[in-house]
């Protein structure tokens, strides 16, 4: 291919791109945008191949198509309760491989076009993307770990794991970090030992920035390291000279950072402060739940109450999730709906492990795009609503965040205790992902019913004829 058909398929590709992006920002035109992601990436890579051609393209074909094997059979099985510890998982990927290439381009600059000795601009870009790709690496490793939950080493623990002069070890390391980078950056030889030190401390110090963020601020993360992927490939694409992906990594870093910074505002969070574990912190307001008694009821009870109400909004969290409750909870709200009851879904900007998870399990069941409202949208209609059906949800509906001393102070929420009636489904007492206890369960108003929220909501279907 000549120069100016790269050139022109890149730019479409890049176009691809940006469609994608723009598709993604609304449910109905998700998987549009998902398309046009599949036919932007289709094209960078047969315009990438087309350039490899005169190497061994059959190594690069043969890679691709075990990678792609893998992907596809993962993308198969995994679960959707699963899909953070998966974003989690492809971030630490990109990162790695940011650092591999980094890493294969300071032993033979000449493979990839880069003069010998290698100039100080593209040592530059090699400085930044390889360890920003090792801090994605190590620190989305770890919160995979926390997602997933079942490892037992402390430091993928949910909780937030702190130590005293834990910022200021932080900053030494980055300064560490820094200063290897700089000797790299001046070194007259391949410079491998200042880049080998300055690539293992910033897999440390990615370890060290994501261990002190708690449960409630990990749909935080996953965005922040989504923004990070990004601007590591960015910067190798830079020292590669392919401007494909410079184009691509820069849109992820973008709409990543951009991402991080609505997610943290909707929380009431700094975006500096979360990415230094400024809210990874013990202790805080909590209910002591050995002195308080809860009502509950069964399924036969919250269907009559649904039943007689006018006014129904759900609010659903990680239990309807795990339970796959999503059809059952569309096929109740239909019911409802055909005896004259008005349903409407609230969405809270971090429901569920990650950005949208509530809305893409909704969106699964074909539940209609117009039940479904946003948090700003619908909070100033629970003081008017008579029940509140609360579904696996536990932080996003928390009246802890309107006390002082809280870890989850100021974080806006779903104001479901101001309904007439709330009814809250979980499988136990236990306290949510951020590890607080929940004052709404012991409202006089509140019934709690007990139990998988499939197995409750079908019988909470079948009572409703």
């Amino acid at each position: 291919m000549s120069v100016s058909q790269v050139a022109l398929s890149y730019l479409i590709a890049s176009v691809f791109f940006i469609l994608a992006l723009k598709g993604l920002s609304h449910p109905e035109t998700a998987r549009r945008g998902n398309l046009f992601g599949i036919i932007g990436m289709t094209l960078a890579v047969i315009t990438t191949l087309a350039l490899v051609a005169s190497g061994n393209v059959l190594l690069v074909i043969v890679a691709a198509l075990v990678g792609g094997s893998i992907g596809g059979i993962i993308a198969k099985k995994v679960e959707m309760t699963k899909m953070p510890e998966l974003v989690a998982a492809m971030h630490s990927l990109v990162g790695m491989a940011a650092v591999l290439i980094a890493v294969a381009a300071v032993n033979n600059p000449a493979a990839f076009g880069i003069h010998v000795p290698m100039p100080l601009g593209n040592r530059l870009e090699l400085f930044i993307g390889s360890f920003v790709g090792a801090i994605t690496f190590s620190g989305s490793v770890i919160a995979f770990g926390k997602l997933y939950g079942k490892f037992k080493l402390r430091l993928f623990s949910s909780a937030p794991v702190v130590f005293p002069g834990q910022h200021w070890v932080n900053l030494a390391l980055a300064l560490v970090m820094i200063g290897f980078g700089v000797a790299f950056f001046v070194a007259e030889d391949a410079g491998w030992m200042p880049f080998s030190v300055m690539l293992g401390v910033a897999f440390v110090l990615g370890v060290l920035l994501i261990i002190p963020i708690g449960g409630a601020d990990m749909p935080v993360v996953i965005s922040m390291l989504n923004s990070y992927s990004g601007w590591a490939a960015a910067g190798i694409g830079f020292s590669l000279n392919n401007p494909m992906l410079i184009i691509s990594g820069s849109l992820v870093g973008a709409s990543g950072a951009i991402l991080s910074y609505i997610m943290c505002k909707a929380m009431n969070r700094s975006f500096f402060n979360v990415i230094l574990g400024g809210f990874g912190q013990e202790g805080g307001t909590s209910v002591d739940a050995g002195q308080k008694s809860v009502r509950s009821g069964s399924a036969e009870d919250v269907a009559f109450m649904l039943s007689n109400a006018e006014s129904v909004i759900i609010v659903p969290g990680y239990g309807l999730a795990v339970a796959r409750a999503q059809h059952a909870v569309k096929e109740m709200a239909q019911k409802l709906a055909a005896r004259g009851v008005q349903v409407r879904y609230a969405i809270h900007p971090v429901a569920g492990r990650m950005p949208g998870h509530m809305n893409v399990l909704l969106a699964e069941a074909e539940v209609p795009y117009d039940q479904v409202f946003e948090m700003e949208d619908i909070n100033g209609e629970f003081g008017a609503t008579d029940v509140v059906f609360v579904l696996g949800a536990n932080d996003v509906v928390n009246p802890l965040a309107h006390e002082k001393g809280s870890p989850i102070y100021g974080m806006p929420i779903l104001e479901a205790h101001k309904a007439r009636t709330v009814i809250v489904n979980k499988r136990s007492m236990a306290a949510g992902y951020a590890g607080l206890d929940n004052p709404l369960f012991y409202l006089d108003k509140t019934m709690m019913v007990f139990g998988d929220a499939k197995k409750v909501v079908e019988g909470i279907v079948k009572a409703i004829e």
